[in-house]
């Protein structure tokens, strides 16, 4: 129900008892004529009222007709009655129909299809009820449902250590910036096929000239695939995409915080030792993911930081700073537009921009990251970790190791 029906029904409903039959219709009759184009089709909605009955009020009330005379128009009881109380069954089998699990029978024959008002009124009177599906849309409202899309609330399993997780992890990042250390929060966006495929959105093109895209996204029509792997500074608000174009490997998760640090981190934070990352629980930067800590301690070697790690909870990955801070704004800044190449790829991913300053940096990864690289009980030894006392699996700490300064 939009808004002009929604103010008409809180209208009908507030002086429909005080109203005689005729009162009602010409009452009808004025607001359709005062909406103007469709207006009888709004009021007949959020009335119930025929359109002939609106048609009427609206003629009555052009044609100058008095009310004065609100005395009954008809005998009392006279009038066809509501369909709702010649049919008193009907609300129980429209619910039923509308909810079959809960209320109703889970084998119903609108289980596993769209429930739309047609198909419910088509329904009800394959169950010997006579009603349209105007009328249905109207018993819906009245019966307080709308139509919803589906809401991404349900977040699976749950650690009982979610939200302390959720502190440390704040306790952590004010710790870190009150000492002007970096800290950043990373993930891996959705692969791309790169090609001259469609992409979701709309953007402005001369009127009937659309781009033209083609019909199938076939993988083989595919010029390759982008893995954009975002690095984004919580305290800068600046970004570093790396796009590879092989595999999301953990290799190639902490290849691009590598390169992060060697094109933006090292001249924003010249002083700093130590560096923190939030990551999501799985993927190529999983808690679990040994060649992840592997390839962290060669990073810290190589750069003399150490590295503190500490990961969102399961199920917890859109609480990741990264993903409405950054791969939002990549999202709408290439939508309705294909992805021809990697370059164009590249090119709408640095030029992403923001009001409140969100700066982005962009490069391809050409390089090969193979999968299935297995890293041995020994090598695990030899890192230099530690671990917290709070989810020592979450919160870790990667040091250099002095030997390879």
């Amino acid at each position: 129900m939009n808004d002009a029906e929604e103010l008409v029904r809180m209208k009908f409903e507030g002086l429909a008892p005080h109203l005689n039959e005729r009162a009602q219709r010409i009452w009808a009759g004025v607001e359709a004529e005062a909406l103007g184009w469709g207006g009888i089709a709004i009021v007949q909605r959020a009335t119930g009222m025929s359109r002939t009955t609106i048609r009427r009020g609206r003629d009555e009330f052009l044609s100058g007709a008095s009310l004065q005379d609100l005395g009954s128009v008809r005998a009392p009881g006279a009038g066809r009655p509501r369909i709702e109380e010649a049919q008193p069954e009907l609300l129980v089998a429209l619910e039923s129909l509308v909810e079959p699990v809960t209320r109703g029978d889970p084998e119903s024959p609108l289980r596993w299809t769209t429930t739309s008002t047609r198909k419910l009124a088509a329904a009800l009177e394959n169950k010997g009820f006579q009603v349209s599906q105007q009328k249905v849309g109207q018993l819906l409202h009245d019966l307080d449902y709308s139509l919803c899309a589906t809401r991404k609330t349900v977040e699976g399993k749950q650690s009982p250590d979610r939200n302390a997780q959720f502190e440390h992890i704040n306790t952590r990042v004010d710790a870190y910036q009150k000492r002007s250390a970096p800290v950043v929060s990373v993930d891996t966006k959705k692969k791309e096929l790169v090609g001259n495929f469609k992409n979701g959105g709309q953007e402005w093109q001369p009127k009937g000239h659309p781009v033209g895209v083609l019909v199938h996204d076939f993988p083989d029509d595919a010029v390759g695939k982008a893995i954009p792997y975002g690095v984004y500074d919580l305290t800068d608000n600046e970004a570093w995409v790396n796009v590879g174009i092989d595999h999301d490997t953990a290799e190639f998760a902490v290849a691009s915080i590598g390169r992060w640090w060697t094109y933006m981190g090292q001249k924003s934070y010249p002083d700093a030792t130590e560096l923190l990352i939030t990551a999501d629980a799985g993927g190529s930067n999983g808690y679990r993911t040994r060649l992840w800590k592997a390839e962290l301690q060669l990073l810290a070697d190589r750069t003399g930081l150490t590295i503190g790690v500490s990961h969102f909870p399961p199920g917890t990955s859109k609480w990741n700073k990264i993903e409405h801070c950054l791969f939002c704004h990549i999202t709408e800044n290439w939508r309705g537009r294909p992805l021809l190449d990697h370059e164009t790829v590249v090119k709408l991913i640095g030029s992403v921009r923001t009001s409140k300053g969100l700066k982005v940096k962009a490069r391809i990864d050409k390089r090969q990251y193979p999968t299935g690289i297995r890293v041995d009980n020994d090598e695990m030894d030899g890192l230099l970790i530690t671990r917290e006392t709070f989810h020592g699996d979450w919160n870790y700490t990667i040091h250099p190791r002095a030997d390879s300064c």
